[in-house]
């Protein structure tokens, strides 16, 4: 497992209070928001991308139409945020 998916599996289960888990249990192309993943919501999701913004700098618009694949699993979490440091760099 990559640093930045284990880290990113600690601030997500820290970010939505998933006392219940550990980062080995969230798989890297888990699904965060659906029933067979991790079961987040809409209020998650704001959640979620608020923290990204503070913790990473990354900014996810709404409107964005690859908005859901940025949030569609740890993995693709953290594509995104080597993007965005490889864009910044």
């Amino acid at each position: 497992m990559s640093d930045l998916n284990h880290e990113l599996k600690i601030f997500i289960i820290a970010t939505m209070n998933l006392e219940d888990l550990v980062p080995n249990d969230i798989g890297d192309d888990t699904p965060l928001f659906a029933d067979e993943g991790l079961d987040l919501d809409s209020i998650d999701a704001l959640e979620l991308v608020l923290a990204l913004k503070k913790t990473y700098g990354i900014v996810i618009d709404a409107n964005d139409e690859q908005a859901r694949q940025h949030l569609r699993s740890v993995a693709s979490l953290a594509t995104l945020i080597d993007r965005s440091r490889t864009a910044a760099g």
